[in-house]
């Protein structure tokens, strides 16, 4: 459960809500009146910032809302984006698909927009290559070494056929060691260093490692490289991780590996090897 839902601590299984997919004003004004009440906000600023269609559920649409938030207690900002459902009728912040027991969270259409696909997280191919396909990953995720090293794999040897852009996203609550590692792996592309992508996931050290030394001495090891602190957390390094990080923020991405093809999240993982 995020920060924002424990704070509020609601649980909404199904609210009335007229014509909630019609007017973003009405889901906004429904939010902030469910909250304002709430003794530990200052303050509540809610905004929809999209709203998209679920795939293969019928009558349902989702809608990404921006919650603005000012504790009462250190009037400290809590800022979060989440995804609540209405059929026009109810407003939900889950819903299930009897049968199958899975989330309409699963069957959301997000969308990966033009304005995202960045240069500079181009690693193969070309802007004028037939197919895109974007990938967030952090490269101690044991998920990600088991899809990732194998689609790059795949796709670098088609640069025609594939455009990949690659995201980081280092867990940092699952694997605090993945943080520095995309840092020093951030630096060393800014020092002309190709194809560093690939090497990250040659990579093995404890996710949970805390010591500078150890992290950057494995890294510098399998990468045959010399980086170190002052490079990590240069202000270059810092302002290319956070222009990767606004991606996934705006896009809710909370798991990895996640990955786009030619703009549609694909939660197979597989669909960049049937394009055309």
């Amino acid at each position: 459960m995020s920060s924002m839902l424990k704070l509020l601590s609601v649980l909404i299984l199904s609210i009335s809500l007229l014509n909630a997919n019609e007017d973003f004003a009405k889901v906004e004004n429904f939010l902030t009146n469910l909250y304002k009440s709430n003794p530990n906000l200052r303050s509540l600023k809610v905004k929809v910032l999209d709203t998209m269609e679920v795939d293969r559920v019928s009558g349902w649409s989702a809608y990404v809302v921006q919650m603005d938030a000012i504790l009462e207690k250190d009037q400290r900002q809590v800022l979060e984006k989440m995804v609540w459902f209405s059929d026009g009728d109810v407003i939900t912040k889950e819903v299930f698909d009897r049968k199958s027991g899975r989330n309409l969270s699963e069957f959301v259409k997000f969308e990966f927009k033009d304005e995202y696909y960045k240069k500079e997280n181009l690693i193969y191919g070309s802007e004028k290559s037939r197919n895109k396909v974007v990938i967030f990953s952090d490269p101690l995720c044991p998920f990600c070494k088991q899809i990732v090293p194998e689609a790059l794999e795949y796709m670098s040897k088609d640069p025609s056929r594939y455009a990949v852009y690659y995201y980081h996203l280092p867990l940092e609550n699952l694997h605090p060691a993945s943080v520095e590692i995309v840092q020093a792996a951030i630096a060393l592309e800014l020092q002309g260093r190709k194809d560093v992508i690939k090497d990250l996931y040659k990579i093995k050290v404890n996710p949970a490692e805390q010591s500078n030394e150890v992290v950057l001495g494995v890294f510098n090891k399998i990468m045959n490289a010399k980086i170190g602190m002052v490079e990590v957390m240069s202000q270059e390094v810092n302002d290319r991780l956070k222009a990767d990080l606004k991606v996934v923020d705006e896009l809710l991405v909370n798991g990895t590996p996640t990955i786009f093809v030619n703009g549609m999240i694909d939660r197979s993982k597989t669909k960049y090897k049937e394009v055309k």
